[in-house]
């Protein structure tokens, strides 16, 4: 099941419309029944509250305003040890404490006086 903190690929008509992030999701009071909270990542960036079955957030399809909706979770990467090598098999450098060596993005220039 989807949860908080979720990223999830929302599809209308079995086309993708967006992604969104589950914010909250809380206990309707009609049984059975949820209250997600979702960021919907456009511009604006807008907040919803779909009221949904646990099935709907699973994954099954549903209507809304006549149209079929449906929620899939999106998994990430997988994290892995690296497996990038440096050209001629070498592998990538370690300093002392065993961890990954920093790379800066941007190299700073000296300044010539």
């Amino acid at each position: 099941m989807a949860s908080i903190g979720d990223l999830v690929l929302v599809y209308r008509e079995d086309q993708p419309a967006f992604f969104a992030r589950i914010e909250d999701i809380s206990a309707n009071h009609k049984p059975d029944w949820y209250q997600v909270r979702l960021l919907v990542l456009q511009l604006p960036v807008i907040e919803t509250v779909w009221i949904l079955r646990e099935e709907y957030i699973n994954g099954e399809s549903f209507t809304m305003g006549g149209h079929k909706i449906r929620i899939e979770k999106i998994k990430g990467p997988v994290a892995s040890e690296e497996k990038s090598t440096q050209p001629g098999g070498g592998s990538r450098e370690k300093d002392a404490s065993g961890s990954g060596k920093v790379i800066p993005l941007f190299k700073r220039k000296k300044r010539v006086d």
